[in-house]
C-alpha cells in the first residue's frame, strides 16, 4: 500500500495581512503547511495562530541574518520548503528626486525580496520549487510616475532581479516569477486603492479582490505552472496596460 504524500510546505512572507493572508489561506486551504511572517503584528499573529498553529514568525527581511534564520526554522519544522511567495514591500507616494523616499522603497520591496530569496534558494532548488513575488502594475511601460515614482523605480528594479533569478534557477527546475496587481482593497490597502478617481480607470470597470490575487500566487506556485519563469503577471483589470 502506498503512502500519501507529504504536504507541501509554503512560505508567505507579510502574511499576516492584505494579499499576503488571503494567500496564505488559499494555501492553507489546498492543503500546505503555510508559514507565514511579520514585521510587527499589532495583535494580528496571536489571532492568527489557531490558523497557522506554530508557523508564524516574526523577521525584518531587511536583515539578512534574519532572513536565514526564518528559513533555517521552517527547514527545522517541516524538513523542506516548496514555495516562497513574497508578500512584503511598502508603499508611499513621493517625486522621484526624494533620496530617503528612493532608499526606504528599495530596501522594503528589492532588499527584502532578495534576501529571502537567497536564503531560501537551496530548499526551493532541492524540491524544484518556486518563488513568487509581488510587484505593481504598470511595469512593462516603464512610464513616468507623478505620485509614486520611488516606489515604482524599486519594483521595476525587482523586476529585473526576479527575471534573472528566473534564469539561474532554471536548470534546477526551480522557478521565479512575479504577480503585479493593480487596485485591490482590503483592509491593509494604502488609501489610493480606495481613490474614485482611480478606480475610475479601471477597463474592466471593478477593483480586483484578495482572492484574485492569491489565486494567482496559487497558480504560480504550482505545478501546473511548471514551465513558466521569469514571468510578470499583471492582475489588475487592464489598469495601466
Amino acid at each position: 500500500m502506498e503512502s500519501a504524500p507529504l504536504p507541501t510546505v509554503a512560505l508567505v512572507t507579510g502574511g499576516i495581512r492584505g494579499l499576503g493572508l488571503a494567500t496564505a489561506r488559499l494555501l492553507a486551504a489546498q492543503g500546505q503547511l503555510v508559514h507565514i511572517t511579520y514585521h510587527r503584528s499589532d495583535g494580528r499573529a496571536a489571532k492568527l495562530e489557531a490558523e497557522f498553529p506554530g508557523r508564524i514568525h516574526q523577521a525584518d527581511l531587511e536583515d539578512q541574518p534574519q532572513s536565514e534564520a526564518l528559513v533555517q526554522a521552517i527547514l527545522e519544522r517541516d524538513g523542506r520548503l516548496d514555495s516562497l511567495v513574497h508578500a512584503v514591500g511598502n508603499y508611499d507616494t513621493g517625486q522621484a528626486t526624494g533620496a530617503a523616499l528612493l532608499t526606504a522603497m528599495w530596501r522594503s520591496n528589492a532588499m527584502t525580496a532578495m534576501h529571502v530569496a537567497a536564503a531560501a534558494r537551496g530548499a526551493i532548488e532541492s524540491s524544484q520549487g518556486a518563488m513568487v513575488f509581488f510587484g505593481c502594475a504598470g511595469l512593462e511601460g516603464h512610464g513616468p510616475r507623478l505620485d509614486s515614482a520611488a516606489y515604482a523605480a524599486a519594483k521595476s528594479a525587482l523586476l529585473v532581479l526576479v527575471k534573472s533569478l528566473a534564469v539561474e534557477l532554471a536548470l534546477s527546475g526551480a522557478r521565479a516569477n512575479m504577480i503585479s496587481p493593480g487596485l485591490i482593497p482590503h483592509d491593509a490597502a494604502h488609501e489610493d486603492a480606495m481613490s474614485e478617481e482611480l478606480l475610475a480607470q479601471i477597463p474592466m470597470g471593478r477593483p480586483g479582490s484578495p482572492a484574485e490575487v492569491a489565486a494567482a500566487a496559487a497558480f504560480l506556485t504550482s505545478d501546473q505552472s511548471s514551465y513558466t519563469t521569469g514571468a510578470n503577471l499583471p492582475v489588475s483589470g487592464g489598469w495601466m496596460i
